[in-house]
């Protein structure tokens, strides 16, 4: 059975990340989900996916995605700030800067520790 092939799943992965690069996050959403409900312990997977549903502007399955990464990789400062941007897009300013500055504590990237506005006093 293909759909079953470990090596389709590799190949449907490479391709949703290609679908993203494209600007075709719905395309990568459909590729991914066969891959996680092959393997939904696949981080990697799960963490593309939620960039995906992200650039879609599916926020709620976004940000489930992102809590589901930091569940089992809590100190994974990427979906801290993917999850920060993502309340922030929600409107969810409070939420969004707790995560902008456990991202920005967790890796000290430029880009983390500008949008964790430490120097603000909120």
């Amino acid at each position: 059975m293909p759909e079953n092939n470990p090596e389709t799943h590799v190949i449907d992965f490479r391709a949703a990340e290609q679908l993203l690069a494209a600007r075709d996050p719905r395309g990568a959403v459909k590729l991914l989900d066969s891959v996680i409900a092959a393997h939904p312990e696949n981080t990697a997977a799960r963490l593309l996916r939620a960039r995906a549903f992200f650039a879609a502007a599916q926020l709620r399955p976004a940000e489930l995605e992102f809590e589901l990464v930091l569940e089992r990789e809590p100190d994974n400062a990427f979906a801290h700030f993917a999850l920060a941007r993502t309340f922030q897009r929600a409107g969810r300013d409070e939420q969004a800067t707790r995560h902008f500055r456990l991202a920005a504590a967790l890796d000290p990237n430029p880009e983390y520790l500008r949008a964790a506005r430490f120097d603000d006093r909120s």
